[in-house]
């Protein structure tokens, strides 16, 4: 019967003194409830850092948090390289990395209120209006004057590499990705003030943004692959088009999902890795975990973990 029911549940105590790689350990001997599954994550994400293809998908909600900061660590560290996000995504970037301040607000707030005085409610981050649209706009309007002339048609990529070479912040997520020269794809660049605003600035002429041009870039990237991995956190269009381009090479050889999202009501956001098998999206065989919960908790513990590994070696 033992075999069977493999390890026993381990009860752990805790130390001020504990390092992460300790935690991830008191986290797989507790292993009830995602806590095991925390752990786990880490193991497969490990395994598969010799992929050649190291995806990593977020959505913009994150970017809006000090989250922002170990998501750039990780493309600056070269854990992943490929990288698919939204357009909201771009949009909190570029704003904070422009000087725009968002502040630790609360969710309890009165939103009828924050309206009247031009501050967003994100959750439980404030964000000054004019810290957001306004100065998004301001900055590709500027940008977008520097490049004119030097070329006439962009891929989204290419562009935000541009954005990224101009960007002063250490911990932008563009810059990272410019510095690393790792690709950034945005399939839903239009859906936000940064598509927006370059929307406006095309029609002035003299500017194109090619969609499927990106599509040939991750074509090239995902037809030869033999190995991939990916840590998606959270789900929407960064998660699909993650899982998606994956089918093309057999499907995801290791792959975590970071989620609060369920699956009972089928949606793409809170299905399971199981699910994504029956499409070709994930290998048969390949390693794969769910961790539920909020990315802000989970997604430091799964990055100082990997950051570990490549002190040690």
């Amino acid at each position: 019967m033992g075999e069977k029911l493999g390890e026993p549940v381990v009860d752990v105590e805790v130390s001020p003194r504990m390092d992460v790689e300790s935690l991830i350990e008191a986290y797989r001997s507790m292993h009830g409830f995602m806590a095991g599954h925390l752990a786990r994550a880490v193991d497969v994400l490990r395994e598969g850092a010799s992929s050649e293809l190291r995806f990593l998908s977020f959505t913009a909600n994150l970017v809006a948090t000090g989250l922002r900061g170990v998501l750039a660590q990780a493309i600056r560290e070269k854990l992943f390289n490929v990288i698919i996000t939204t357009g909201g995504a771009v949009d909190h970037d570029v704003a904070r990395s422009m000087g725009g301040k968002y502040y630790r607000g609360f969710f309890e707030a009165d939103d009828p209120v924050l309206a009247e005085e031009n501050i967003h409610r994100l959750g439980n981050i404030f964000i000054p209006l004019e810290n957001y649209g306004p100065l998004i706009e301001k900055t590709v309007f500027s940008i977008m004057n520097e490049l004119r002339g030097s070329r006439e048609t962009w891929s989204v990529s290419e562009l935000l590499w541009e954005f990224g070479r101009r960007i002063r912040d250490e911990h932008s997520i563009l810059r990272a990705a410019y510095e690393t020269r790792t690709p950034i794809f945005v399939p839903g660049i239009v859906d936000g003030s940064f598509g927006t605003a370059l929307f406006m600035y095309a029609q002035r002429g003299g500017f194109k943004l090619d969609i499927l041009a990106d599509m040939k870039s991750l074509a090239d990237l995902v037809f030869p692959a033999k190995t991939s991995m990916a840590l998606i956190i959270g789900g929407g269009i960064s998660k699909h088009h993650t899982i998606w381009w994956n089918q093309f090479k057999g499907g995801l050889d290791y792959v975590v999902y970071v989620t609060t999202a369920v699956e009972y009501d089928g949606s793409l956001s809170g299905a399971h890795p199981r699910e994504a098998i029956t499409w070709g999206k994930v290998k048969p065989k390949g390693k794969r975990v769910i961790v539920y919960g909020d990315a802000t908790i989970i997604v430091p513990i799964i990055i100082a973990g990997l950051l570990r590994d490549r002190m040690q070696t």
